[in-house]
């Protein structure tokens, strides 16, 4: 067992199988030591967890968990693409999109979700950039997605 899969199980945590895409698109692009990772929903067994928008029908807590069901969901396919954890050399960026209501100025506080949990689980690599942006809609109506960008080696 790997490292990162020992730290997911002490956290009590369990990678969900790499959602499929939901258009003409693939989860994962790999180019030179680069994986882009598509826009990862909060969705969990096929069904968003959490639909916003936030500061309206999901808080902020929630909207918290729902960034790290999407990273959950980014780290999924990011091993699938990769096979082992080794590979991972860090976390470049992390884009985060919040569906909330308009005004909305707690959407870093929002993407904290995935932030925390990935330098929780991937320590100094986990390390990143990050944007995040309120909108006013997202796809199937979920209240974050993510869009991750890691450096991989070999």
């Amino acid at each position: 067992m790997s490292q990162i899969d020992t730290r997911l199980k002490e956290l009590g945590l369990e990678l969900p199988p790499p959602p499929k895409p939901a258009g003409n698109y693939v989860p994962v692009v790999k180019t030179g030591s680069h994986l882009y990772v598509s826009g990862m929903l909060a969705l969990r067994d096929g069904e968003i967890t959490h639909t916003g928008p936030v500061g309206e029908s999901v808080g902020v807590d929630e909207a918290y968990q729902a960034a790290q069901v999407c990273m959950l969901n980014s780290m999924a396919a990011i091993h699938q693409a990769v096979g082992n954890w080794e590979s991972v050399s860090r976390f470049v960026l992390i884009n985060g999109f919040v569906y909330a209501v308009t005004g909305f100025a707690e959407a870093a506080q929002v993407i904290n979700g995935a932030s925390d949990l990935v330098s929780r689980v991937f320590g100094e690599k986990g390390s990143h950039a990050r944007t995040a942006v309120a909108v006013n809609g997202l796809p199937k109506g979920s209240a974050v997605e993510l869009q991750v960008t890691v450096e991989i080696s070999g």
